[in-house]
């Protein structure tokens, strides 16, 4: 069973008034009066097939913008931001340790932290994300706490300090993201048609969209050597004897540990506002021990999955001045020039191409991911298959280029939808010294290792390019780790695997390299309502490029 977008805007615009009423009679009735919450009546399972897709979406927005309260389930009482239990249930997460900055709960709602410029976007510096100490029921850096993972002491039984006990992540972005969840699921089936076609005793080069991820080899005894693949997250290199590794590509998190949206959704409800997925947790469980069972449905994580997959794609803003127009144009040309598009890359989405969904072009977007994981960790989340809610759905789909959905919009032309999000999805180590102890461009832990294993601790410094588009504007901080105010200190810091792209950039004139800023400074998240990938100061569309381009010169 399939839904796909498919009405016209003339009658979504009578159907809105309609559904706000309908919503508004649903959830007022008179036992609600005194009641504290966000979400009065959640969305129960089966009902996503027959909402129309704009109040799906809509109401995925309003789950993504809510502010959840004690009354809904709010908080994890007893469970850590990994799942967990707590590591010590005889202090409970309750007021007044019902929130922490580093170790969370650290917020009430998704649009807390994806706020600026617009709901679902990135975030000001303020807004970081202190990954992996949610391992910890509390952190307090008490020395004197000696019980593993309750406060101070690690799993390896260090004392835990701000520089080791987390990696710190400056909030990106979802505008745009239903594309890029595309292309993954389009590079992934590539790279595993090509791993399936290498014979025992063969080795096969891994390519998909011009991105080259190194070579498998399949070994003659039927096991497999991923030691020269490249680019890839660990989990998706992992193979047990003859089972072969998945190659997923995992665009989601800066080190690409998540598969999907509704994987990052599942996990981000639990460790930062303590609300849990039936999916994920089971129906009628109540792991965190507050009283509420199903705080989320599958249904809802289906709507906030698709509110995020269809919101607008970033553009760029281009002033009316004309020695602005000259330094994008030359800007871009020199990001060309000096290979910055080699790994800040713009890829294509195939009409021929749709995993999980065959005969549909490859911007028809659905829910569940089939690449969802069933087991590991954040799992399980909802597979593709028959209904059998919480463990697997049939099919939800939205085309990602309907007009239907906030503009602006990416298009399809001659079978192919161009992607220019600047990103290859590929890790790379961009680091001074690939030192994870001493360089500040590495992590001290390894989210995409066992929290138990010396890999974890062992740090890193690989991370999935960074999306360029719409980055700009996106809270001001640079880089993985948001230290950085300006474009250019994050160009300066590029070492390593883009060592020549950055000694390329030093090398420029000041008046290139001031143009090669000026381009990055365009790639903006656009206003609410744009009607074009390009427009001015004023946010009107704009012509771009003008027909007669200057020379490099």
């Amino acid at each position: 069973m399939t839904k796909t977008l498919r009405r016209s805007s003339r009658w979504l615009a009578a159907l809105a008034p309609l559904a706000i009423a309908v919503a508004a009679l649903r959830e007022s009735p008179g036992s609600e009066l005194g009641r504290e919450v966000a979400i009065p009546v959640h969305l129960q399972d089966g009902e996503e097939f027959d909402t129309p897709m704009v109040r799906l979406i809509q109401y995925g927005g309003r789950l993504f913008n809510a502010k959840f309260t004690v009354q809904e389930g709010a908080g994890r009482p007893q469970s850590k931001g990994t799942g967990a239990p707590l590591s010590d249930p005889s202090s409970p997460l309750v007021f007044p340790r019902n929130f922490d900055r580093l170790s969370s709960p650290d917020a009430n709602s998704c649009s807390g932290c994806h706020n600026a410029p617009v709901s679902g976007a990135g975030g000001d510096r303020v807004t970081e994300v202190f990954v992996l100490a949610q391992r910890f029921d509390r952190l307090t850096f008490d020395h004197n706490d000696t019980i593993p993972t309750r406060g101070s002491t690690d799993e390896s039984g260090r004392v835990a300090t701000l520089n080791n006990a987390t990696n710190d992540r400056k909030t990106i972005g979802m505008n745009g993201s239903g594309f890029v969840e595309m292309l993954a699921r389009q590079m992934t089936a590539d790279l595993q048609a090509e791993r399936d076609a290498t014979p025992p005793g063969g080795s096969t080069p891994l390519l998909s969209k011009g991105v080259s991820f190194g070579a498998l080899t399949h070994n003659a005894n039927g096991t497999w050597n991923t030691s020269q693949v490249r680019g890839l997250a660990a989990p998706s290199l992992a193979s047990n004897g003859t089972s072969p590794p998945s190659l997923i590509i995992r665009p989601l998190h800066q080190v690409g540990n998540v598969i999907s949206i509704r994987q990052f959704s599942n996990n981000a409800f639990n460790h930062h506002h303590g609300m849990q997925s039936e999916e994920r947790f089971g129906l009628n469980a109540d792991p965190d021990s507050d009283g509420f069972t199903n705080e989320l449905t599958t249904a809802d994580l289906t709507a906030v999955s698709l509110f995020q997959a269809t919101l607008s794609v970033p553009g760029r803003v281009i002033p009316n001045d004309p020695a602005i127009e000259r330094a994008n144009l030359m800007g871009e040309a020199v990001f060309n020039k000096i290979g910055c598009a080699s790994c800040h890359a713009t890829l294509s989405l195939t009409a021929s191409n749709n995993p999980g969904l065959p005969g549909k072009p490859g911007w028809i977007y659905f829910e569940p991911n089939p690449y969802n994981p069933a087991i590991g960790p954040n799992s399980p989340n909802l597979l593709l298959g028959p209904t059998s809610y919480p463990v697997s759905a049939p099919a939800l789909t939205v085309d990602l280029t309907s007009n239907m959905l906030p503009p602006p919009r990416l298009r399809a032309r001659d079978g192919v939808v161009v992607v220019a999000a600047y990103t290859d999805l590929k890790l790379h180590d961009i680091s001074a010294t690939s030192d994870p102890v001493n360089d500040p461009e590495c992590e001290p832990l390894d989210q995409n290792q066992p929290a138990t294993s010396a890999a974890f601790f062992a740090g890193n410094c690989k991370f999935i390019t960074r999306k360029l588009w719409g980055f700009y504007n996106q809270g001001g901080a640079f880089m993985h780790h948001g230290k950085f105010t300006t474009a250019r200190e994050a160009v300066e810091a590029h070492n390593g695997e883009a060592l020549a792209q950055r000694l390329a950039f030093d090398a420029l004139s000041a008046e290139r390299q001031n143009d090669l800023i000026e381009f990055l400074k365009s790639l903006q998240v656009l206003p609410p309502g744009s009607r074009s990938l390009v427009i001015d100061g004023h946010g009107n569309p704009k012509d771009w490029p003008p027909s007669a381009t200057p020379s490099e010169n």
